[in-house]
């Protein structure tokens, strides 16, 4: 059914805090996203569960080694030593972690180029002796807050290729130390699965013009809020494990530095391609995507509407914001709820006096 001349222009008007004009061109949801939640995003209480894992990724592995190009096999191989282990195309967990690491890159995903990914094998007696320790804390963080060891994955971007390496044979060895610039304290900082735009910033190009990201299992348990500026090295009290910049959409882990070694288990390393001044990038493709119709960021959307719909509805809204926060709907799917709900006349109201303020 053909929309109305007012629907038309909702259909472009929204956009999220995050991304300013984002909402100009929608992505729908990709059913492999979900399963590379599944297949990453695992509570990790089992022992036997862990082993099975990396079994399985062992058998995935061997299937596909046997289709690859050996050039292209050994280049890889060569890229890291010490225990990390090439996956390839077509294997089943190098592919969902490549689409959902270009997904969540917003403007920059089209730019990336994911040239290899690398397993950690814990192949030797101290790899070995690390991943049993992940799992006794995982277990006694699992007791403490009764049942829930909150383990997430997360990218941490180390400062080098060297320093990978480093990492996989000796550990985690450096954390940020509390400053006046913002930081969070003294601990290592990593970012949510769905969020490495951070760490790609942070990232540095090697000499092949490639930069590389960790991505981590990571033991939360209670996170308390830590704020910018903070000098905190350790919880505040026994209540808590680790520490977020935002308990409802945070943007950094941050694991204190006494656990950084035993609350971060590295498992992958994905190493890519992207434009070299990546700030001065973002910020043309963000003037290119301006959207020539009103827009209004969705924050400030959803703080108006909360004036004029009765509790429940604004809260029917908040959550479907928040669950595209989490990658769970689409900003098109959004949108078309929103519509739904508020109706068109109330939103092209809002936005219209939001930009004659503006």
């Amino acid at each position: 059914m053909a929309c109305s001349g007012v629907q038309g222009r909702l259909s472009s008007v929204f956009t999220d805090g995050s991304n300013p004009h984002g909402f100009t061109a929608f992505s729908s949801e990709n059913s492999s996203e979900d399963e590379l939640t599944d297949q990453l995003t695992d509570s990790g209480t089992s022992d036997t569960a862990s082993e099975t894992s990396v079994q399985d990724q062992d058998s995935f592995i061997s299937d596909c080694e046997s289709v690859v190009d050996s050039g292209s096999s050994s280049a890889q191989s060569r890229m890291f030593n010490d225990g990390l282990v090439a996956l390839f195309d077509g294997d089943r967990v190098h592919d969902l972690i490549k689409q959902r690491f270009v997904s969540s890159l917003g403007l920059l995903g089209p730019h990336a180029n994911v040239v290899a990914i690398h397993r950690n094998s814990y192949s030797s007696l101290v790899g070995q002796a690390r991943l049993r320790s992940f799992q006794i804390y995982l277990k006694a963080v699992e007791e403490k807050c009764g049942g829930n060891p909150n383990v997430k994955y997360a990218w941490y971007a180390p400062s080098s290729k060297d320093e990978i390496s480093k990492i996989i044979c000796h550990g985690f060895g450096h954390h940020e130390k509390p400053q006046k610039d913002g930081l969070y304290g003294s601990g290592v900082y990593l970012a949510p699965d769905d969020s490495p735009m951070t760490c790609v910033e942070g990232s540095n190009v090697d000499e092949d013009g490639l930069r590389h990201l960790l991505l981590c299992r990571v033991i939360l348990g209670r996170p308390e809020v830590v704020h910018p500026g903070s000098e905190q090295y350790h919880p505040s009290s026994e209540e808590f494990d680790s520490g977020v910049d935002n308990p409802i959409a945070p943007k950094k882990y941050i694991v204190w530095s006494t656990y950084m070694n035993t609350h971060i288990l590295p498992e992958y390393v994905i190493s890519f391609r992207a434009p070299t001044c990546l700030k001065g990038f973002l910020k043309t493709q963000e003037s290119i995507k301006k959207p020539t119709s009103p827009w209004m960021p969705f924050p400030a959307l959803i703080g108006v509407l909360s004036k004029f719909l009765p509790p429940p509805t604004f809260a029917l809204i908040s959550k479907h914001y928040k669950d595209h926060r989490e990658n769970k709907i689409s900003r098109h799917e959004l949108i078309q709820r929103v519509r739904q709900i508020a109706g068109d006349k109330l939103l092209a109201s809002i936005i219209k006096s939001f930009r004659a303020k503006v």
